[in-house]
Protein backbone atom coordinates (compact mmCIF):
# COMPACT_ATOMS: atom_id res chain seq x y z
CA UNK A 1 0.00 0.00 0.00
CA UNK A 2 3.06 2.65 -0.49
CA UNK A 3 1.85 5.96 -0.93
CA UNK A 4 -1.36 5.44 0.63
CA UNK A 5 -0.81 6.55 4.29
CA UNK A 6 0.53 9.89 2.08
CA UNK A 7 -2.23 10.60 0.27
CA UNK A 8 -5.07 9.98 3.47
CA UNK A 9 -2.57 12.06 5.33
CA UNK A 10 -3.11 14.52 3.08
CA UNK A 11 -6.60 14.93 3.04
CA UNK A 12 -7.18 13.28 6.92
CA UNK A 13 -9.08 17.38 7.42
CA UNK A 14 -11.32 16.61 4.27
CA UNK A 15 -12.63 12.88 5.54
CA UNK A 16 -15.44 13.19 7.73
CA UNK A 17 -17.35 10.38 6.81
CA UNK A 18 -16.54 6.39 5.90
CA UNK A 19 -17.88 7.28 2.12
CA UNK A 20 -15.25 9.98 2.20
CA UNK A 21 -12.06 7.33 3.06
CA UNK A 22 -13.48 4.75 0.09
CA UNK A 23 -12.94 7.56 -2.14
CA UNK A 24 -10.23 8.35 -1.12
CA UNK A 25 -8.93 4.64 -1.59
CA UNK A 26 -9.91 4.20 -5.10
CA UNK A 27 -8.18 7.48 -6.08
CA UNK A 28 -5.30 6.28 -4.74
CA UNK A 29 -5.73 3.24 -6.64
CA UNK A 30 -6.25 4.98 -9.52
CA UNK A 31 -3.15 6.89 -9.33
CA UNK A 32 -0.95 4.04 -8.68
CA UNK A 33 -2.46 2.33 -12.23
CA UNK A 34 -0.85 5.22 -14.16
CA UNK A 35 -3.72 7.85 -14.16
CA UNK A 36 -3.72 11.26 -13.08
CA UNK A 37 -6.67 13.80 -11.33
CA UNK A 38 -7.40 16.78 -13.47
CA UNK A 39 -10.18 17.82 -11.12
CA UNK A 40 -14.06 17.68 -9.76
CA UNK A 41 -17.40 17.86 -11.49
CA UNK A 42 -18.41 16.84 -14.94
CA UNK A 43 -17.11 19.55 -17.33
CA UNK A 44 -13.83 20.45 -18.43
CA UNK A 45 -12.33 23.49 -16.79
CA UNK A 46 -9.72 26.05 -17.68
CA UNK A 47 -7.38 25.10 -14.30
CA UNK A 48 -7.57 21.52 -14.90
CA UNK A 49 -4.00 20.11 -14.68
CA UNK A 50 -2.99 16.61 -14.13
CA UNK A 51 -2.11 15.84 -10.21
CA UNK A 52 -1.51 13.04 -7.82
CA UNK A 53 -3.76 14.69 -5.33
CA UNK A 54 -7.33 15.57 -4.75
CA UNK A 55 -8.93 18.46 -5.76
CA UNK A 56 -9.95 20.83 -3.07
CA UNK A 57 -13.74 20.57 -3.57
CA UNK A 58 -13.47 16.54 -4.11
CA UNK A 59 -15.54 16.03 -0.59
CA UNK A 60 -18.26 19.12 -0.94
CA UNK A 61 -20.90 16.73 -1.56
CA UNK A 62 -21.51 13.73 1.18
CA UNK A 63 -23.84 12.02 -1.59
CA UNK A 64 -22.05 12.29 -4.87
CA UNK A 65 -19.07 12.35 -5.54
CA UNK A 66 -17.58 13.29 -9.29
CA UNK A 67 -13.81 12.78 -10.37
CA UNK A 68 -12.54 13.28 -13.81
CA UNK A 69 -8.74 12.22 -14.86
CA UNK A 70 -6.18 11.39 -17.35
CA UNK A 71 -3.77 8.62 -18.37
CA UNK A 72 -0.24 9.45 -17.54
CA UNK A 73 1.16 9.48 -20.75
CA UNK A 74 -2.22 9.91 -22.82
CA UNK A 75 -4.87 12.18 -23.91
CA UNK A 76 -7.45 8.88 -22.69
CA UNK A 77 -9.95 10.67 -20.05
CA UNK A 78 -12.05 8.93 -17.70
CA UNK A 79 -15.23 10.16 -15.57
CA UNK A 80 -15.40 8.76 -11.96
CA UNK A 81 -18.45 9.01 -10.24
CA UNK A 82 -19.39 7.56 -7.04
CA UNK A 83 -23.45 7.69 -5.73
CA UNK A 84 -24.07 6.38 -1.77
CA UNK A 85 -27.28 4.20 -1.44
CA UNK A 86 -27.88 3.33 2.14
CA UNK A 87 -25.01 1.40 3.58
CA UNK A 88 -22.85 1.01 0.07
CA UNK A 89 -20.99 3.26 -2.26
CA UNK A 90 -21.86 2.48 -5.65
CA UNK A 91 -18.78 3.70 -8.66
CA UNK A 92 -18.92 4.20 -12.24
CA UNK A 93 -16.40 4.93 -14.54
CA UNK A 94 -16.73 6.32 -17.83
CA UNK A 95 -14.13 6.40 -20.78
CA UNK A 96 -14.81 9.98 -22.20
CA UNK A 97 -13.53 8.63 -25.76
CA UNK A 98 -15.58 5.44 -26.17
CA UNK A 99 -18.12 5.71 -23.64
CA UNK A 100 -17.46 2.17 -21.75
CA UNK A 101 -18.65 1.75 -18.54
CA UNK A 102 -17.16 -0.27 -15.96
CA UNK A 103 -18.87 -0.09 -12.07
CA UNK A 104 -18.16 -1.35 -9.09
CA UNK A 105 -20.57 -1.67 -5.80
CA UNK A 106 -18.47 -1.56 -2.02
CA UNK A 107 -20.50 -2.57 1.06
CA UNK A 108 -18.86 0.78 2.96
CA UNK A 109 -18.95 -1.34 6.45
CA UNK A 110 -16.62 -4.07 5.28
CA UNK A 111 -13.83 -1.99 4.19
CA UNK A 112 -13.82 0.95 6.27
CA UNK A 113 -14.00 1.76 10.26
CA UNK A 114 -16.37 4.56 10.82
CA UNK A 115 -14.65 5.36 14.60
CA UNK A 116 -11.36 5.24 13.38
CA UNK A 117 -11.20 7.54 9.94
CA UNK A 118 -8.61 9.67 11.74
CA UNK A 119 -6.14 6.80 12.66
CA UNK A 120 -4.85 5.43 9.27
CA UNK A 121 -3.45 2.19 10.80
CA UNK A 122 -7.08 1.20 11.60
CA UNK A 123 -9.24 3.00 9.02
CA UNK A 124 -9.17 0.23 6.33
CA UNK A 125 -10.31 -2.84 6.73
CA UNK A 126 -9.22 -5.76 3.94
CA UNK A 127 -7.31 -2.76 2.10
CA UNK A 128 -6.38 -5.77 -0.38
CA UNK A 129 -9.52 -7.02 -1.17
CA UNK A 130 -10.93 -3.43 -2.15
CA UNK A 131 -7.56 -2.88 -4.07
CA UNK A 132 -8.33 -6.41 -6.16
CA UNK A 133 -12.28 -5.31 -6.61
CA UNK A 134 -11.12 -1.53 -8.08
CA UNK A 135 -8.33 -3.77 -10.47
CA UNK A 136 -10.54 -6.07 -11.15
CA UNK A 137 -13.94 -4.97 -12.10
CA UNK A 138 -13.20 -0.77 -12.08
CA UNK A 139 -10.13 0.06 -14.03
CA UNK A 140 -10.63 -0.58 -17.99
CA UNK A 141 -9.87 -4.02 -19.42
CA UNK A 142 -6.24 -2.79 -20.55
CA UNK A 143 -5.60 -1.45 -17.19
CA UNK A 144 -6.23 -5.17 -15.51
CA UNK A 145 -3.64 -7.88 -14.39
CA UNK A 146 -2.25 -9.96 -17.24
CA UNK A 147 -3.22 -12.93 -15.24
CA UNK A 148 -6.83 -12.09 -14.68
CA UNK A 149 -7.11 -10.86 -18.55
CA UNK A 150 -5.63 -14.21 -19.66
CA UNK A 151 -7.97 -15.97 -16.95
CA UNK A 152 -11.04 -13.91 -18.77
CA UNK A 153 -10.17 -14.79 -22.17
CA UNK A 154 -9.67 -18.45 -21.39
CA UNK A 155 -13.32 -18.67 -19.87
CA UNK A 156 -14.73 -17.06 -22.67
CA UNK A 157 -13.20 -19.67 -25.07
CA UNK A 158 -14.13 -22.13 -22.88
CA UNK A 159 -17.73 -20.55 -22.82
CA UNK A 160 -17.84 -20.50 -26.79
CA UNK A 161 -16.89 -24.12 -27.39
CA UNK A 162 -19.34 -25.51 -24.79
CA UNK A 163 -22.05 -23.47 -26.65
CA UNK A 164 -20.83 -24.66 -30.04
CA UNK A 165 -20.51 -28.08 -29.30
CA UNK A 166 -24.18 -28.29 -27.18
CA UNK A 167 -25.58 -26.54 -30.86
CA UNK A 168 -23.89 -29.37 -32.88
CA UNK A 169 -25.04 -32.40 -30.15
CA UNK A 170 -28.83 -31.11 -30.65
CA UNK A 171 -28.81 -30.68 -34.16
CA UNK A 172 -30.54 -33.89 -35.55
CA UNK A 173 -29.39 -33.64 -38.84
CA UNK A 174 -26.22 -32.45 -38.41
CA UNK A 175 -23.27 -34.79 -40.43
CA UNK A 176 -20.15 -35.55 -39.02
CA UNK A 177 -17.25 -33.80 -40.76
CA UNK A 178 -15.34 -35.33 -43.27
CA UNK A 179 -12.18 -33.63 -43.06
CA UNK A 180 -9.69 -36.44 -41.83
CA UNK A 181 -7.96 -33.81 -39.31
CA UNK A 182 -11.39 -34.03 -37.08
CA UNK A 183 -11.48 -37.37 -37.38
CA UNK A 184 -12.51 -40.29 -38.79
CA UNK A 185 -15.80 -41.33 -39.47
CA UNK A 186 -17.63 -43.92 -36.75
CA UNK A 187 -17.35 -47.54 -37.85
CA UNK A 188 -20.74 -49.52 -37.25
CA UNK A 189 -20.90 -52.73 -36.76
CA UNK A 190 -21.73 -54.42 -40.46
CA UNK A 191 -25.71 -54.56 -40.35
CA UNK A 192 -25.67 -57.77 -42.74
CA UNK A 193 -23.72 -59.65 -40.17
CA UNK A 194 -25.20 -61.90 -37.76
CA UNK A 195 -27.12 -60.81 -35.35
CA UNK A 196 -27.51 -57.99 -37.17
CA UNK A 197 -28.95 -59.33 -40.50
CA UNK A 198 -32.79 -58.48 -39.53
CA UNK A 199 -33.19 -55.03 -40.71
CA UNK A 200 -29.91 -54.40 -42.30
CA UNK A 201 -31.14 -52.36 -44.90
CA UNK A 202 -32.71 -50.12 -42.35
CA UNK A 203 -29.10 -49.66 -41.00
CA UNK A 204 -28.14 -48.08 -44.44
CA UNK A 205 -30.44 -46.29 -46.51
CA UNK A 206 -28.35 -45.43 -49.02
CA UNK A 207 -27.19 -48.66 -49.64
CA UNK A 208 -23.27 -48.12 -49.47
CA UNK A 209 -21.98 -51.59 -48.45
CA UNK A 210 -24.18 -52.92 -51.40
CA UNK A 211 -27.16 -53.66 -49.73
CA UNK A 212 -30.79 -52.65 -51.20
CA UNK A 213 -31.49 -49.56 -48.72
CA UNK A 214 -34.95 -49.16 -47.34
CA UNK A 215 -36.61 -49.46 -50.79
CA UNK A 216 -37.31 -53.08 -51.05
CA UNK A 217 -36.75 -54.59 -54.86
CA UNK A 218 -38.01 -57.94 -55.05
CA UNK A 219 -35.76 -58.57 -58.56
CA UNK A 220 -32.85 -57.81 -56.27
CA UNK A 221 -33.91 -59.11 -52.51
CA UNK A 222 -30.99 -62.03 -52.15
CA UNK A 223 -34.11 -64.45 -52.55
CA UNK A 224 -34.68 -66.94 -54.75
CA UNK A 225 -36.75 -65.78 -58.42
CA UNK A 226 -39.39 -67.65 -60.00
CA UNK A 227 -37.23 -67.05 -63.34
CA UNK A 228 -39.80 -64.77 -64.42
CA UNK A 229 -38.57 -62.16 -66.81
CA UNK A 230 -41.40 -59.45 -67.39
CA UNK A 231 -39.44 -58.05 -70.46
CA UNK A 232 -40.76 -60.76 -72.19
CA UNK A 233 -44.73 -60.33 -71.98
CA UNK A 234 -47.24 -61.42 -70.54
CA UNK A 235 -49.29 -63.19 -72.72
CA UNK A 236 -53.01 -61.08 -73.57
CA UNK A 237 -51.67 -58.58 -71.03
CA UNK A 238 -47.95 -57.04 -71.72
CA UNK A 239 -46.87 -57.37 -75.35
CA UNK A 240 -42.74 -58.25 -75.31
CA UNK A 241 -40.80 -55.23 -75.04
CA UNK A 242 -43.49 -53.18 -72.55
CA UNK A 243 -40.72 -53.47 -69.48
CA UNK A 244 -37.16 -52.66 -70.34
CA UNK A 245 -34.79 -55.37 -69.17
CA UNK A 246 -33.53 -55.11 -65.76
CA UNK A 247 -36.80 -52.51 -64.41
CA UNK A 248 -38.63 -53.29 -61.06
CA UNK A 249 -42.05 -54.75 -62.10
CA UNK A 250 -44.96 -55.20 -60.00
CA UNK A 251 -47.39 -57.66 -61.57
CA UNK A 252 -50.65 -56.04 -61.48
CA UNK A 253 -52.75 -59.39 -62.08
CA UNK A 254 -51.87 -63.30 -62.07
CA UNK A 255 -49.15 -64.36 -64.81
CA UNK A 256 -50.90 -66.77 -67.35
CA UNK A 257 -54.38 -65.53 -66.78
CA UNK A 258 -56.31 -65.31 -70.23
CA UNK A 259 -59.85 -63.66 -70.59
CA UNK A 260 -62.86 -65.78 -71.05
CA UNK A 261 -64.19 -65.23 -74.34
CA UNK A 262 -65.90 -63.83 -76.10
CA UNK A 263 -64.03 -60.92 -75.53
CA UNK A 264 -66.78 -57.93 -74.11
CA UNK A 265 -64.56 -55.43 -75.98
CA UNK A 266 -65.48 -57.13 -79.48
CA UNK A 267 -69.01 -57.62 -79.50
CA UNK A 268 -71.90 -55.66 -78.45
CA UNK A 269 -74.36 -56.42 -76.08
CA UNK A 270 -77.68 -58.33 -76.82
CA UNK A 271 -80.26 -55.74 -77.78
CA UNK A 272 -77.79 -52.58 -77.54
CA UNK A 273 -79.46 -50.76 -80.19
CA UNK A 274 -83.37 -51.03 -78.99
CA UNK A 275 -84.15 -47.22 -77.52
CA UNK A 276 -86.89 -48.91 -75.17
CA UNK A 277 -84.10 -51.02 -72.90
Amino acid sequence: MAGLEVLYTCFADSIRCPQDAVVCFVHWDMIKSGYRCVGSGDEPRSTDRKSELLPADWSSSKELYSLRYKAKDSDTQLLLKAIVVDSTLIFNLMNSSTQQVSDLTVNISDHVNADQLHTFDSVFKDADGLSEKVRTQLLPSQDRPSSQKAETKTRREEEEEERRRRGEDSDPLRIPSRDPRQGTQPRWPDPLLPPFAAGGADLDPFGSRGGGGMIVDPLRSGYPRSGFDPSSGIPDILPPGAVPPGARFDPFGPIGRRRPGPDPDHMPPPGYDDMFM
